[in-house]
């Protein structure tokens, strides 16, 4: 809650416009195949995104 409280402290119109419940963050998870891509096809990928 003292994430919430914060960013919304710090960017008022973020909870006027995307946001209508009292919170920053919500419940569930992200899922997505890479087909036969190689761990290390993978792992490039995720460093260059840095």
């Amino acid at each position: 809650q003292q994430t919430n409280r914060l960013i919304w402290s710090r960017y008022p119109n973020l909870k006027k416009q995307f946001w209508l419940e009292n919170t920053f963050w919500s419940d569930g998870y992200f899922a997505c195949s890479v087909g036969n891509a190689s761990a290390d096809t993978i792992r490039k990928y995720i460093q260059e995104q840095a």
